[in-house]
């Protein structure tokens, strides 16, 4: 099976080929890391046709036997090269016990450039921050932008190829089933179960599966809501389910080192003072927001925001929902000097949703870039100084300063 280059993460990785730094490539599970280390892996070979590719697979059997750092040290010294440039590659490193030392061990010898994957946030902490503190660059790695989404499935621009990315989502391997709902919205539903089991349930030792599967449905039904630990809770003792706001927020940070999910916070507009309460949260793929709730459930509405969310997400951004006097803002993003806030609607029907879509950023007193998304099929242009966007044309850019 070919490998679609995703030149974004290309660009972001071969500044740091050759340095010695570990090159961490982290994400949800199906997201693309795998084939973005086979590609970094590609590049590299293209540049030095005579490099050692040193390459574990965590997922494969054949690498069972590589459980701790130990196992780790052995099997990679036996095969560096003494005459060529060593590169090592390993694929969901969280599955070796004590991973972090075989890396240090191999970085303080300056005998392989490494890179990993990873699908679990907390190797990002604990022992690899203490051990490897400095010595080691994360990329993060997201499902498809719309842009890769008709490059992977060979679509043009259109409403028929937004429908089915706001449908489908963004898992890279959807380019091999047949476009078709229900086998694409059942290999969805089987990838979200392999993430619950591996990187929640199992990981973290939990029992309680019909828990779980109550707690992501309300997450998915309530996608764009503003909730509260307490909420959940008082929900789920309807359901005759008794769990504290405490655990239900501790199973929640699991979903969140799973990259399953993000959590936004909400944001004084005026004061930047950051809300303890009333989050957001979003998922990393909608689609399998959109497979947990079932083809009978779809709706774009409840997808619009996740997209926008999730492609500020894919550019790099820090994304909180705005909170302005008693009013909400959609979104207040962040990345380096750059500062945008955006509204997202579904049409605007009459002019009172307009006015409100509109007139919310209006009362934001600065000069940074505002924008309402929309779906309507005819662009407003602009509504006193606010720019209006169809959801495509907002889903195509890549800067928003100009």
């Amino acid at each position: 099976m070919s490998i679609i280059e995703r030149e974004s993460y290309l660009k972001k990785v071969s500044p740091y080929i050759d340095k010695n730094l570990i090159k961490v490539f982290v994400g949800q599970r199906r997201v693309g890391k795998s084939c973005l280390m086979k590609m970094t892996g590609a590049y590299i070979l293209r540049q030095h046709p005579a490099a050692n590719i040193i390459y574990i697979d965590k997922e494969q059997y054949e690498f069972d036997t590589i459980t701790d750092y130990h196992a780790l040290i052995a099997y990679v010294e036996q095969r560096i090269s003494d005459t060529k440039s060593n590169y090592l590659f390993v694929d969901e490193v969280q599955e070796i016990k004590e991973f972090e030392k075989a890396l240090r061990h191999f970085q303080n010898k300056r005998t392989v450039d490494i890179y990993c994957t990873g699908s679990n946030a907390k190797i990002l902490s604990g022992d690899l921050a203490t051990l490897l503190s400095g010595r080691y660059i994360t990329i993060r790695v997201h499902s498809l932008s719309y842009a890769e989404f008709l490059e992977f499935h060979n679509l043009q621009d259109e409403e028929d190829s937004l429908h089915n990315y706001l449908k489908w989502g963004g898992l890279p391997y959807l380019r091999n089933l047949v476009k078709n709902d229900e086998v694409i919205f059942n290999y969805l539903a089987n990838i979200l179960s392999t993430i619950v089991y591996k990187d929640v349930l199992y990981r973290y030792k939990i029992r309680n599966v019909e828990f779980f599967d109550r707690l992501i449905k309300y997450i998915a039904a309530n996608t764009g809501n503003l909730i509260t630990s307490k909420k959940i809770s008082d929900y789920l003792k309807s359901q005759k389910i008794d769990i504290s706001s405490k655990v239900v927020l501790s199973y929640l940070q699991y979903l969140q080192n799973a990259f399953l999910i993000y959590k936004a916070k909400r944001v004084d507009v005026n004061s930047k003072r950051v809300f303890e309460i009333n989050d957001k949260y979003f998922f990393e793929d909608w689609g399998l927001r959109n497979a947990l709730l079932g083809l009978g459930h779809f709706s774009l509405t409840g997808t619009l925001e996740n997209v926008v969310f999730s492609h500020l997400k894919q550019l790099g951004y820090e994304v909180h929902v705005g909170v302005l006097k008693n009013l909400e803002i959609d979104f207040v993003a962040q990345k380096g000097g750059e500062k945008l806030y955006i509204q997202v609607a579904y049409i605007m029907t009459n002019e009172k949703v307009k006015e409100r879509e509109f007139g919310n950023l209006n009362l934001i007193n600065d000069n940074y870039p505002k924008y309402v998304v929309s779906l309507d099929p005819v662009q407003i242009g602009s509504y006193k100084g606010i720019k209006h966007l169809h959801l495509r044309e907002f889903l195509n850019k890549e800067n928003f300063n100009t």
